[in-house]
């Protein structure tokens, strides 16, 4: 089992992944709502770009990690602290991110939910941005559409993998 992501393998996720996780994090900001197509989408993304980009011997335990985070995501979302799509998604992206880089990932996501709340309430509060985004529902939500930390944090992972990857 890889340590942590290697250059190459999130070279081959990001151009698929990114799409994705933009489009859940638009969607959420606009519907507060992570559409279904979207997890399936990159649940996908994983298994066929997964053939390529990782060591066979390992996709069983990107699997695992996946039925981890799904699991805590459901009691989650029972206990009514995230919506369901949110811990379908982060289910969904829980097999992109290396054993290894399990807490790394951790404080990724922690900062970017925090950078991408203040930067949601600093858009919320522009008028001319509002004026062009008239209809999304997250202006007047008292939730924080948490695909736009989710989908970031993917992206921002790869990225830096990419950077940074063995």
């Amino acid at each position: 089992m890889t340590l942590t992501i290697t250059a190459s393998s999130a070279l081959w996720f990001l151009p698929f992944a990114a799409p994705i996780a933009i489009w859940a994090a638009w969607n959420d900001m606009k519907y507060m709502k992570i559409p279904n197509k979207a997890v399936l989408a990159l649940f996908v993304v994983f298994v066929v770009v997964g053939l390529i980009a990782l060591p066979l011997a390992e996709m069983p335990w990107r699997f695992l990690q996946l039925g981890v985070v799904l699991v805590i995501g459901f009691i989650l979302t029972s206990l009514g602290l995230v919506g369901a799509g949110d811990s379908k998604f982060a289910a969904a992206m829980a097999p992109f991110v290396a054993y290894g880089d399990a807490m790394r990932m951790v404080y990724l996501f922690a900062t970017v939910m925090i950078a991408a709340y203040i930067v949601h309430r600093i858009f919320q509060n522009i008028p001319a941005f509002r004026r062009l985004t008239p209809d999304w529902e997250s202006w007047e939500n008292k939730d924080f559409p948490m695909g736009l930390a989710l989908g970031s944090a993917l992206i921002l992972y790869l990225a830096l993998g990419i950077h940074y990857g063995i």
